[in-house]
């Protein structure tokens, strides 16, 4: 006797070109909300709008004063998502983050547990200069950004939904900070490098933030719209060519595939979580750029994002001032 069989379930073209159709305009219209208050930053704006809709968590890195905590309280109120932001210091412990459970006294004398949530209990958390705290306290956060939920005594909570990191790090202070851990590295969809703004963009911005009136944000989206747009994100076709590509890449980045010269420069390289996150990021870029399907151009323009944070370099090669970026540029020369 024969297995039964799922049924079909019709797809509508003509109703999923409309909600990509709306999606698009929703997209942009949250673009331009954002630079009204974000200026000069159109790359890093792109970037961590394809780590939300892909459902990805971020890491911007930067120097001080290049509006990255600005930029996290603008994405929350346009797209509508409760948003929490925790200072990362030395001192600062797992349960500030998670929470913990205290003990209540009922009037007849009889005591319980009440779970007490934490700021990770957010839509949209931000760490702010995450290095900054003890492995333990990073770790923390490791199984809320892969799960979606903690446990604090044994017991699982849920987080709300969707539910999204952006963590922030200072490349050049390095007294008395902590590194990631690579685990904790690998959970970060893209590693977003913040850079100081054009010439035109400081002058706008010396105008725009020094006058009587402040621009604010306004919101766009809601949580539910998000979720939405991130379901378009995955169920975006991919072409063969394009799967190839990424497959190559990231395989290519990694020591022990025939390369000698990679060999040598590469201490470890990137998992499968970096092939599954470049196929979730290219779809997210294509879907902002108003495309139905992403192209060769998405996966090169996203490798180093993606690859960065995922791959570590020989002792050799550092001493030969190889950068990680010069190894990825390398692999995005053989793509197509």
């Amino acid at each position: 006797m024969s297995a039964p069989t799922q049924p079909q379930v019709a797809i509508d073209p003509d109703k999923i070109l409309a909600e990509t159709e709306a999606a698009v305009a929703k997209i942009r219209s949250a673009r331009e909300a954002i630079g009204k208050v974000i200026y000069g930053q159109e790359t890093v704006v792109d970037r961590t709008l394809i780590t939300i809709l892909a459902g990805g968590h971020g890491l911007l890195i930067g120097v001080p004063g290049l509006a990255k905590t600005k930029l996290v309280e603008t994405l929350g109120t346009v797209f509508g998502l409760n948003a929490a932001r925790v200072q990362f210091t030395p001192d600062l412990m797992p349960s500030d983050i998670l929470g913990s459970e205290v003990m209540d006294v009922g009037a007849d004398g009889s005591r319980a547990f009440r779970f007490v949530p934490g700021p990770v209990f957010t839509q949209l958390l931000m760490a702010d200069e995450i290095n900054r705290a003890s492995p333990r306290t990073q770790s923390a956060l490791l199984q809320s950004m892969q799960e979606h939920h903690v446990t604090v005594a044994g017991v699982r909570h849920d987080l709300p939904s969707p539910f999204h990191v952006l963590a922030t790090q200072n490349p050049l202070e390095q007294e008395g900070t902590y590194p990631l851990p690579e685990a904790q590295l690998d959970r970060f969809l893209l590693q977003i490098d913040v850079h100081y703004p054009d010439r035109e963009a400081e002058r706008r911005m010396l105008f725009e933030t020094t006058g009587s009136n402040d621009a604010g944000a306004e919101q766009v989206l809601d949580g539910e719209g998000v979720q939405t747009i991130q379901r378009l994100v995955r169920g975006m076709p991919v072409g063969e060519s394009v799967v190839e590509a990424i497959l190559n890449l990231v395989r290519s980045a990694r020591p022990g595939n025939g390369d000698a010269k990679l060999d040598e420069a590469v201490a470890w390289g990137p998992g499968p979580r970096a092939s599954q996150s470049l196929m979730l990021a290219v779809r997210a870029r294509a879907l902002i750029d108003g495309r139905y399907a992403p192209s060769l151009d998405d996966v090169s323009e996203l490798a180093e994002p993606v690859l960065k944070h995922r791959m570590a370099l020989t002792f050799a090669a550092r001493a030969d001032g190889v950068t990680i970026n010069d190894i990825i540029a390398g692999l995005k020369a053989k793509i197509g």
